[in-house]
């Protein structure tokens, strides 16, 4: 890696380094203790401390190139570098481009210039699109060649940002450096030899939070798979926490909600993730949260200054915060003062004091805020301004389209346009609250409950009249007072429309909730058939709802939102709540208010998919899983924690993914998600008992092609589990089975890899063509075939019949009989016992197996030999039997004797073996018998495959 070149003593520095090469201009050391035998003694030990500790990427990288200066003690270090392939790499192109070019310069201060202007340039083009969003380039530069060095994780993890801290082992404090990625949490420390590495997956992090004990003043406390871990000594502690708290809720939301993370650029490649755009995206998460605006709003600017508050006739200190269409304010001297002043509402922008560098705002209803100590308040002005400007302009422009869209006559139809639209939108949409019709207030009979509102009332009238009323009036320490006291009725739907932000929501989207009501209506899905179901639950009591008025806005409404956000849809208790809102404000104000709850204040509350509610489904469904499996159920979870693993990261780094955009979240959860034959192959080679066979890349890929049953090359948990539950738990039956089923179509299919070199190993590219291979219908037949197996016949009917009879075919195919299996032929057979011969490998009873093996295989073909003599007396089989026998020792000869021999059986008459003749014949040799009855163990399978998961990836 090119380095900015900076100066090095070079006489203090032969301590610590040793040359390897030199020349004329260049120099290229090693650093001491570095690929030396015994690590290089005391000195070296010292050396790997330093290094961990210092911060700074060019002083512990293992080799590095200097700028030398003749007769100069001073030096520049340009380059440095991991490994030897890689420093000699920028050795050679300096000898190459720049050496020839230096004889030209008269004196060595052009030489330098020369080489620094280079180098600078060198590492401008190569950083260009990488670092340029990060505060030091160059030393994120180095602090990213050292987390590369350090844990070898693949390179398309992204490094976020890294922090100096220590972490405690025991009661004995590390320094160290503690990485955050876009993945995971990692932490390196070198200390008088001892190493220490740490690499936690955000998702696999149970707890994150801030501690405090005796020992460690303020620390972070990580929990993950059971372990606890603490750092400490951070010098930013806060800012620290909140970016852990960010990526780990991000990689937990990804797990859950993946189609977020799809429609978010930023998110969904964490090649843009940096940490500067997530300090920026919290900050406008927590604007948003804090004034309750839609999510569409994004903080552009934040301005220190003083809001004049007339009713108190005082400045309060604070800071305006500028968005698209609003400005905001929020004191910071305790007062508690915030305004909301929208766009759509400001009349004018001026500025009024230079001295005070003052800004005046003036909006509708006579009302203006004045805001002083303004830095930069005439370019403020201004923008603002412009801003104002956009926003009439908007309002103007959708108002015009909204009337002129359905006119064909300007003059005949102008006036009539705005009535029509009123009487079908009354017809349609309650303009009342139902708690103003059903239950309107009795001035005669005042009780004590009522003389109690009217107080409230009075107490909320006086704060209008001193603080405004509506969007932008003041919200004060003693607004909160009255609203913790209560709402009076009368003013309860003005106030949550106010507090809860529904106000703007409703302004933005002006007729959003009458075009969204016509398109839902009529509508039927499973959304509708639950909300018609809870209509007459919903306060059954109330007379509001014991008539059609009620019960129909509280349909149209629900139908609505499901109607908006169909990922939420309907949840129960959504009825009660929207049955409420429908008592104190007009049906859209109602529709509105449950969106701001659902999405906005609430967001995991109302959702089918709460993290959980989904981890009690995921258990729920494995233990459906595990009655059909001989595995534990922690076996089985630890299993599908893998499982989602290979499918996360895939799914993370390669944004291709076929499982991602095939995934269905209305099916159970252990079959939302689905994994492709490369992911399949990953899986295999870490936890398949038979994953150390030769030719273990084909076993993947027929098993695969067993597994994939509806033919769309993905398959979900369920089916992975139970291919591995055989492998591991079956009887020899069940795995000779499974084996005999892997050799025989739909299975099998002849693999050979393009690459001579790599044997038996198949590419990505291989791996996909041939689990596709014969697997796909013409489009004609499989519409063909979904209509003639499809329970829905017509649109809106069901088909009882179809129904069980496609679960009685279903359950019946899980009681497969031996006898139906279809006989393997020749090749089929050839290939069948070259995987026997590779599963018995460096066995340590290899001989017996083989032995057994070539005497079950002469007993077969005998068989089959006497079989064809009854049909052919003059045909032989002793050429065939020759092949299969040495299939062992000699297996790459067997198939291709078969093909040379133009007299081969293959050619008269096609040799076949039932799975009954096979597994009978294998029964008689106890030492094959004992090889697939012997027990494995699982759970120490899984533990080396969560360990190792990464590390296979990267060598793939």
């Amino acid at each position: 890696m090119w380095l900015k070149p900076e100066e090095v003593l070079l006489k203090n520095a032969l301590k610590l380094w040793l040359m390897e090469r030199s020349n004329e201009y260049f120099v290229l050391q090693r650093r001491r203790g570095y690929q030396e035998e015994g690590g290089g003694g005391l000195a070296g030990l010292l050396v790997g401390t330093l290094d961990s500790v210092l911060d700074s990427t060019a002083k512990v990288a293992p080799f590095r190139i200097l700028h030398q200066t003749p007769d100069s003690q001073v030096y520049l270090s340009i380059a440095c570098g991991a490994n030897r392939e890689e420093i000699t790499k920028h050795w050679d192109w300096l000898e190459q481009n720049i050496m020839k070019t230096l004889s030209v310069f008269d004196s060595n201060e052009d030489i330098t210039n020369f080489v620094q202007g280079k180098i600078r340039g060198l590492i401008a083009e190569e950083g260009k699109h990488s670092f340029a969003k990060e505060d030091d380039p160059e030393k994120f530069r180095e602090a990213l060649l050292k987390f590369e060095k350090s844990f070898g994780l693949p390179e398309q993890e992204k490094l976020v940002t890294y922090y100096s801290c220590s972490y405690w082992k025991g009661r004995v404090p590390c320094q160290g450096w503690l990485y955050l990625s876009t993945n995971f949490l990692s932490f390196y420390s070198f200390l008088l030899g001892s190493e220490i590495k740490l690499i936690i997956s955000w998702d696999a992090i149970s707890k994150l939070e801030k501690t405090s004990t005796v020992i460690l003043t303020e620390s972070i406390h990580v929990c993950s798979q059971g372990e606890n871990h603490y750092f400490s000594m951070f010098l930013h502690i806060n800012e620290t926490y909140l970016l852990m708290e960010q990526l780990a809720n991000y990689a937990i939301k990804r797990l859950f909600d993946k189609e977020t993370f799809d429609n978010d650029p930023v998110l969904d490649d964490p090649l843009q993730i940096t940490k500067r755009g997530l300090e920026y995206r919290a900050h406008s998460e927590q604007f948003k949260a804090f004034f309750r605006l839609p999510k569409e709003e994004t903080l552009k600017e934040v301005h220190e200054c003083f809001l004049w508050v007339p009713f108190s006739h005082f400045s309060t200190h604070g800071k305006m915060c500028i968005s698209e269409n609003y400005i905001c304010f929020a004191s910071q001297d305790g007062n508690l003062c915030s305004v909301i002043i929208p766009l759509r509402e400001v009349l004018a922008v001026d500025k009024t004091d230079d001295s005070n560098r003052s800004v005046m705002i003036s909006i509708k209803g006579k009302t203006a805020f004045r805001f002083n100590e303004v830095k930069d308040f005439e370019q403020l002005v201004s923008k603002l301004r412009l801003k104002c400007r956009a926003a009439s302009t908007q309002d103007v422009v959708s108002t015009e389209v909204a009337i002129d869209s359905d006119s064909t006559s300007p003059s005949d139809n102008f006036e009539e346009h705005p009535l029509t639209c009123q009487k079908e939108y009354s017809k349609t949409v309650n303009t009342e609250a139902l708690m103003t019709v059903f239950h309107p207030q009795n001035l005669e009979n005042v009780d004590s409950k009522m003389l109690k509102e009217k107080m409230k009332e009075q107490s909320w009238n006086i704060l209008f009249s001193e603080c405004g009323r509506g969007v932008t009036m003041f919200r004060t320490k003693k607004t909160r007072d009255l609203v913790v006291r209560g709402i009076p009725e009368t003013l309860r739907g003005e106030l949550w429309m106010l507090f809860s932000g529904a106000v703007n929501d409703m302004a933005t989207n002006p007729g959003y909730y009458a075009e969204v009501v016509e398109q839902s209506l009529g509508t039927c899905n499973l959304a509708t058939e639950e909300i018609e179901r809870d209509l007459r639950r919903s306060l059954p009591e109330h007379p509001a709802f014991q008539s059609d008025t009620g019960i129909s806005a509280l349909r149209r409404v629900l139908t609505a939102y499901a109607y908006r956000n169909p990922k939420i849809g309907y949840c129960q208790a959504m009825n009660i709540l929207t049955s409420v809102l429908l008592l104190y404000a007009k049906e859209e104000e109602a529709f509105w208010l449950l969106v701001a709850v659902c999405e906005r204040m609430l967001p995991d509350y109302f959702n089918r998919r709460i993290i959980g509610k989904s981890i009690q489904k995921i258990h729920t469904h494995l233990r459906v899983v595990s009655q059909d499996v001989k595995m534990s159920l922690q076996e089985l979870d630890e299993l599908y924690v893998i499982f989602k693993k290979e499918l996360f990261i895939s799914c993370y780094w390669y944004l291709s993914c076929p499982g991602l955009k095939h995934h269905d979240p209305s099916l159970s959860y252990l079959e939302q998600y689905q994994i492709d034959c490369q992911q399949f192959r990953m899986l295999y080679h870490l936890l398949s008992p038979w994953a150390h066979s030769a030719n273990r890349d084909s076993l993947a890929l027929w098993t695969f092609r067993l597994l994939d049953e509806n033919c769309d090359c993905l398959i979900n948990f369920k089916e992975f589990s139970s291919a591995i539950d055989i492998m591991y738990n079956g009887s020899f039956t069940e795995k000779l089975k499974l084996l005999f089923k892997l050799h025989i179509p739909p299975a099998y299919t002849e693999v050979m890899s393009k690459t001579s070199s790599k044997g038996d190993e198949l590419s990505k590219e291989e791996l996909l063509y041939f689990s596709q291979l014969q697997v796909s219908k013409p489009a004609d037949e499989k519409e063909t075939e979904s209509g003639r197996n499809s329970p829905e016949k017509g649109k809106g009917k069901i088909d009882i019949q179809a129904y069980l009879s496609q679960w009685q075919d279903e359950h019946l195919k899980k009681e497969e009989n031996i006898k139906d299996l279809p006989r393997m032929n020749q090749s089929q057979f050839i290939q069948f016992s070259k995987t026997l011969y590779n599963l018995f490998h460096e066995d340590p009873e290899e001989e017996a197996l083989y032995q057994a093996i070539a005497v079950v295989t002469n007993l077969l073909l005998r068989m089959e030999e006497v079989g064809r003599k009854l049909h052919s007396p003059t045909s032989s089989a002793k050429g065939f039997s020759k092949t299969a026998c040495d299939s062992g020792p000699n297996k790459g000869k067997a198939e291709s004797k078969v093909e040379k021999d133009p007299s081969s059986p293959r050619e008269e008459h096609q040799w076949s073996f039932a799975f009954e003749q096979i597994l009978a014949s294998l029964l008689n040799e106890p030492a094959l018998v004992k090889f697939f009855e012997r027990p494995l163990d699982l759970k120490a399978n899984l533990e080396n495959a969560k360990s190792s998961q990464l590390r296979s990836r990267t060598k793939m």
